[in-house]
């Protein structure tokens, strides 16, 4: 199915709690399998569970919320991400046995199909991580192989998968010197120059446009009908929004 991103006005914690909720029932077999395509509504910064261990953890928070994005912690692993409305993000559940064995195999091909779109958009788009990026990833998507666009990440619990990807549109000066404060605080290396977006090497692209390839390339790939968020879903993503949220640090 093909959720619909009408979440009610709610946050960016409950938007991250959908895609934890969507592979829990994935993994009993409650859902077959999921897409959803959004454009957050605020800016975030979105940390993994083991930057939440680091002694730079809270400086990182202070950073993220002085520079006006709202701190959380996803589902699927990696490292701090940052991102605004000028982004969009694609969360792909499916149920499938044995999930863990198609992992490398799912990078592969997902990364292909982001390289693709944005070739198809003008953009010279590779696979690869470029020297310093941010959650670096062997199956980034970057342009001229110098700047990453499209990060991308997985959650494998048993018979399902998330596989996520998060798509730079635009205001890539906004992220680059938080992203540098968050890393600095976590210890981590990082470049600003390799961070990038798809409007910088097209100008004039637009979130509209790119989520409109984006769900033409899913439309190949699997047979998703559009509907909106049942309610089993969405209670238990509700019960799942204190997992994502980040308690107050001064």
């Amino acid at each position: 199915m093909l959720v619909s991103d009408a979440l009610g006005g709610s946050d960016e914690a409950t938007g991250l709690a959908v895609a934890h909720a969507l592979v829990r029932r994935a993994s009993v077999g409650e859902v077959t399998e999921a897409l959803r395509v959004y454009r957050p509504a605020k800016p975030v910064l979105v940390f993994g569970r083991r930057d939440t261990r680091h002694s730079g953890f809270r400086a990182a928070v202070r950073s993220a919320r002085s520079a006006g994005f709202e701190p959380l912690v996803r589902a699927v692993g990696g490292r701090p991400v940052a991102y605004t409305s000028a982004s969009l993000v694609v969360d792909h559940v499916k149920s499938e046995g044995m999930a863990s064995e198609g992992l490398e195999t799912r990078f592969k091909e997902f990364g292909a199909m982001y390289a693709e779109v944005l070739r198809e958009l003008g953009i010279d788009a590779r696979v690869g991580a470029v020297p310093g990026e941010y959650c670096p990833g062997a199956h980034s998507v970057n342009a001229r192989g110098l700047v990453k666009l499209v990060g991308t990440g997985q959650r494998i619990v048993r018979d399902a998968w998330l596989f996520s990807a998060l798509i730079v549109v635009a205001d890539d000066a906004r992220i680059q010197p938080l992203l540098a404060d968050v890393y600095r605080h976590l210890g981590l290396p990082f470049e600003v120059a390799s961070v990038g977006s798809l409007s910088r090497e097209v100008p004039g692209l637009d979130v509209e446009t790119v989520e409109r390839r984006i769900l033409d390339a899913y439309a190949v790939k699997a047979q998703l009908e559009p509907s909106a968020l049942d309610q089993a879903t969405w209670e238990l993503a509700l019960s799942l929004v204190i997992d994502h949220r980040i308690g107050h640090i001064r």
